[in-house]
């Protein structure tokens, strides 16, 4: 692949934010996998920030880093001192989210209906920048119901960086805020990547990140020749070992582990969690696509599935289930010795 080397591109390749899915336990899984790409928290509302619990909501192992936190929310100020809180906390980035379209977050008015209000997010992300110096950056779709020219996008694009953001993350997709759900506004809009090319052809001093159906480092590679970065949002939970060749192909660092150092390196983090007192599944469930289209995936499944909700799971669940994977590659190989002769 002809990705360009690493010192020409800040963060070329990130995890998107996905609402349960990327916390600190799948982020943690994924620095094993990948070291080099950037991080995202799931989307965490600036009233849950300052009135939650943050260690729960916030926390994370200095090994997560590059990290970004996303969060929902448009009031200023009160982003301005959550941007606060996450420098202090050692984030490396803040992101305003402007691209979910669920009821729920509509219902707070923040998310993808903000892409209504160019200088309501204009001023939220002026008021972030203000305080903080790490990079306040926006994630937004295409357009919203009607709303969807390029020249929409364009105005709301420009505004916005009219107050000082140059870094956006676009999903090449519309929103529909009524009649579609969340999964179907993944699905159902048709992406429209030549937007994308075009806002940064167009508008060369913007740092553009594309999303919205990509599912391979190759296809990653053809984006990158238009762009300057790519998101991969549910290929990277379903298919994560696919991230494994990043940090050769696209960062030029170490050769990747293979999936079964990887388990052994999740096992002094699955220990010290579980001995705190976290279910194993909570960090397994994460996991349960590593060996995705290897012999064995589905008995390392099965057997995660079926133990690690049990009381006092631990470590030892793991280990067995990686005993089952070899067994079935063992198994596997002998049976192609078998076809071959």
């Amino acid at each position: 692949m002809s990705f360009d080397p690493p010192s020409q591109r800040l963060h070329p390749l990130s995890v998107a934010p996905m609402m349960d899915r990327t916390d600190r336990h799948f982020r943690y899984f994924m620095r094993q996998i990948t070291q080099k790409t950037l991080l995202y928290t799931e989307m965490i509302t600036a009233q849950a920030i300052l009135h939650g619990d943050r260690t729960k909501l916030l926390g994370f192992d200095p090994l997560e880093k590059p990290l970004s936190l996303q969060i929902g929310g448009d009031d200023p100020q009160l982003l301005a001192k959550c941007a606060q809180i996450a420098e202090d906390l050692g984030y490396d980035e803040v992101n305003l989210n402007v691209g979910c379209p669920s009821n729920r977050v509509q219902s707070g008015n923040f998310g993808a209906c903000l892409m209504s209000q160019p200088e309501l997010v204009a001023d939220c992300v002026a008021a972030m920048q203000a305080v903080v110096d790490i990079p306040v950056t926006v994630k937004h779709r295409i357009g919203i119901d009607d709303c969807d020219r390029y020249e929409d996008m364009v105005r709301f694009v420009t505004t916005v960086m009219a107050a000082g953001c140059h870094r956006f993350t676009v999903h090449a997709r519309k929103a529909w805020l009524q009649g579609l759900s969340p999964k179907d506004n993944r699905t159902i809009p048709p992406l429209r990547y030549d937007d994308v090319y075009r806002l940064k052809q167009e508008h060369p001093e913007l740092w553009i990140e594309i999303n919205g159906g990509i599912k391979t480092l190759e296809e990653a590679d053809t984006h990158l020749q238009q762009v300057d970065a790519v998101m991969i949002g549910r290929a990277a939970y379903d298919t994560p070992y696919l991230f494994a060749v990043a940090d050769r192909d696209i960062y030029a660092a170490n050769a990747p582990l293979t999936r079964h150092q990887i388990v052994t390196a999740m096992l002094p983090y699955i220990a010290r969690w579980t001995e705190q007192g976290t279910k194993l599944h909570s960090i397994t469930r994460h996991m349960l696509q590593l060996f995705h289209g290897q012999p064995g995936s589905r008995a390392w499944k099965r057997h995660l599935t079926d133990h690690s909700c049990r009381a006092g799971a631990g470590v030892d669940v793991v280990k067995e289930a990686a005993v089952q994977v070899v067994e079935a590659m063992r198994k596997n190989t002998y049976n192609t010795m078998l076809l071959s002769t």
